[in-house]
């Protein structure tokens, strides 16, 4: 083989290998444990020494098929993601994805570029009530297929139970769907990333437990009980509520989960109301001010929780005196004076809190407190535009009116039973995330999280985008969804998602908000699928029969239904790009091409990242092939058998790459 052909890559056709490349991290760590290529475990424990464990003996959950779902969990996949656009908005400028499909084998397709850049993750998982649970683990096919699999119609086609508990392995059957789908999450988080997951108190210990193995108990964050609508049938005790569990993907670099005081905007808005009224009488407003705080506060109002104490008003609005003493003896010691009396002022016992530079700024820039003579200890002004409230265990809100807003939106009663409150996911997002960082929902359902973010860009003027996935459940046959035309849960959350777009835009107004034109309320919608290269379909359980077959469409290494958008989405995601990524149509010499281009936001020019040639039935000439390496892109994909053989051609075409600093892949 020619140098040349030495340099052609071909794109990998499965998900990464997570047991080869934790092998791979344990030989650059401890290449003395390595043998032959091989892991000698005897060798690695001498090297760990006292941190392996002398027992077989080890406190831990076990059950019937964990080993199984592990192997889940590392197993790579050949399966791909379809381009939907027909159900999709803005597909051309938006940043966010909707994917239908088992959401285990969309986990393991976004490992390669998502891996370590998703901040944070919420799950609504099914909370294993003994019916419509199953996730089969092997769905890449559409709706009936996937029916036919889960079991979830019997021979006549009516709905069953899937996960009864007369099964004999109620608790096994949810914790093997669980857990290779958390497993493989926890990859896709930010060092600093967190996930929650909601759960009922039928799998909530089973849940932390495994919790504690996947992202580590040092990670636990803690839970939020989630207090909803009474239960008014109940047995023995009224259950009204449900949980919020929380694991960060290292908690030891993860900052104080604090936002905006939702509190204080009430605050903010009855000193805007006195201000009218008063104009700039500090005096007055503040009478008035800490007169309606206290009424408030008599009457048992929690809407002030935390900011009752912000009552004080100058030129600049609402403030408290901060304290100004040191906690602890023998720290700074100085004199301040008064700007009245010319005195100094009465000292803290234990000194200023701060250096005496720092007083003197706070000082000069009208920051400091001052009391009516030298006798009074001045203190710092604390701006309720700066106060903040913390992500707190406990959370009340009545999730009945969630269903209704999804009800309004979707043009009908009972069309999503219990969909999750936006107003507690947006609360989530507000607390953990910043204004560029990306969502992930793999539970989507109705689509509240992307709803939630949505409403939350548009408060905050953020930019944070957001991935769902749902597998493609059908609804039930008597069921108000189906009646108004919904055949699956993915057809009512891109409705809802679409129509909560629309809302977001018609109500977004406020100071930090971007503008309506700007805000991203679209979804690139995808499907999964089967690989569209026969090449990486055939697997070790293929029959006689199938291969024989498989071997006659090698002569085709690609699908003759895929479009070249199928094509190209599939060799992009095994390649590491984004779902998101900007592609533009180029004819070239004749020939058609797929471009992946980069837009430079001051001067507007695209810069090609890939160029993509996915004709395999026409062959091109040097010439065209020359002609389009003008273009510079730093990587060219061509079909295999678009070269229909012709070894000089390809020889020639990597030649020309290597020249022009191209790197040249084949699929």
């Amino acid at each position: 083989m020619s140098e040349e052909q030495d340099m052609i890559k071909e794109v990998s056709g499965s998900s990464p290998e997570f047991r080869t490349e934790l092998a791979e991290q344990l030989a650059e760590l401890a290449p003395e444990a390595f043998t032959d290529g091989k892991i000698d475990v005897e060798k690695l424990k001498e090297l760990l020494g006292g941190d392996v464990a002398d027992t077989s003996e080890r406190f831990g959950l076990f059950w019937p098929g964990k080993k199984r779902a592990m192997r889940a969990a590392q197993t790579p996949t050949t399966a791909t993601l379809r381009p939907d656009k027909e159900n999709s908005k803005d597909w051309d400028t938006t940043k966010n994805v909707f994917i239908e499909g088992d959401n285990l084998e969309v986990l393991k397709i976004l490992q390669k570029h998502y891996h370590g850049k998703i901040k944070m993750i919420y799950i609504d998982p099914p909370y294993n009530t003994g019916k419509d649970f199953v996730y089969p683990d092997n769905y890449k096919e559409g709706l009936e297929t996937y029916l036919e699999w889960s079991k979830q119609v019997n021979e006549e086609g009516k709905k069953l139970s899937s996960n009864p508990e007369s099964a004999g392995r109620y608790h096994s059957n949810w914790l093997n769907m669980m857990y290779p789908r958390l497993k493989l999450a926890r990859n896709l988080l930010t060092d600093d990333g967190v996930i929650f997951i909601s759960i009922d108190d039928t799998e909530f210990s089973n849940l932390k437990k495994i919790c504690d193995e996947i992202f580590g108990e040092r990670n636990f964050q803690g839970t939020i009980v989630w207090r909803t609508a009474t239960d008014n049938n109940p047995t023995t005790i009224a259950i009204e509520h449900e949980y919020v569990l929380a694991y960060a993907r290292n908690s030891s670099v993860v900052g104080q989960w604090a936002a905006p005081s939702e509190n204080g905007a009430h605050i903010q808005r009855k000193y805007e109301e006195l201000k009218e009224t008063f104009g700039n009488k500090h005096e007055e407003i503040r009478k008035e001010l800490r007169k309606w705080i206290n009424e408030r506060l008599k009457s048992g109002d929690l809407a002030l929780d935390g900011v009752s104490h912000y009552s004080f008003i100058d030129d600049r609005g609402v403030y408290y005196p901060g304290n100004s003493a040191n906690t602890k003896p023998g720290n700074y010691h100085y004199d301040i004076i008064h700007p009245e009396t010319g005195l100094p002022t009465a000292k803290p016992a234990n000194g200023w809190r701060w250096p005496k530079s720092t007083f003197e700024a706070a000082s000069k820039a009208g920051e400091v407190h001052w009391g009516s003579d030298h006798t009074t200890v001045p203190k710092i002004k604390k701006r309720l535009s700066t106060a903040t409230s913390l992500l707190k265990s406990v959370y009340y809100e009545d999730n009945r009116a969630s269903t209704a807003a999804v009800n309004e939106l979707l043009g009908g009663d009972k069309v999503f039973d219990n969909p999750k409150s936006v107003n507690f996911l947006k609360r989530l997002a507000m607390f953990t995330t910043s204004e560029n960082d990306i969502i992930l929902d793999f539970f989507s359902g109705s689509g509240s999280t992307a709803h939630a973010v949505m409403e939350l860009n548009a408060e905050d003027g953020g930019n944070r985008q957001h991935i769902q996935v749902q597998l493609p459940e059908p609804t039930n046959e008597n069921s108000q969804a189906k009646k108004l035309g919904f055949c699956s849960i993915p057809e009512i959350s891109r409705r809802r998602i679409g129509a909560a777009g629309l809302k977001v835009l018609k109500e977004t107004t406020g100071e930090k908000n971007r503008g309506a034109s700007q805000l991203d309320t679209g979804f690139r919608a995808y499907a999964l699928a089967d690989t569209n290269f026969t090449k990486w379909r055939t697997d070790s359980e293929t029959d006689a029969t199938q291969l024989e077959q498989h071997l006659l469409d090698l002569r085709e290494s690609a699908d003759d239904n895929a479009t070249p958008d199928d094509l190209l989405a599939e060799i992009l995601i095994k390649q590491g790009h984004s779902l998101v990524e900007q592609i533009r149509d180029r004819d070239i010499d004749g020939l058609s091409y797929k471009a992946v281009v980069r837009v430079d936001d001051e001067d507007a020019e695209e810069d090609t990242l890939v160029l993509a040639y996915l004709d395999e039935h026409t062959k091109p000439i040097l010439r065209q092939l020359r002609e389009a390496m003008e273009v510079k892109p730093a990587q060219f994909i061509m079909l295999e058998d678009a070269f229909q053989g012709d070894d000089e051609l390809k020889t020639n075409l990597a030649q020309i790459c290597k020249t022009n600093g191209i790197e040249l892949w084949t699929a």
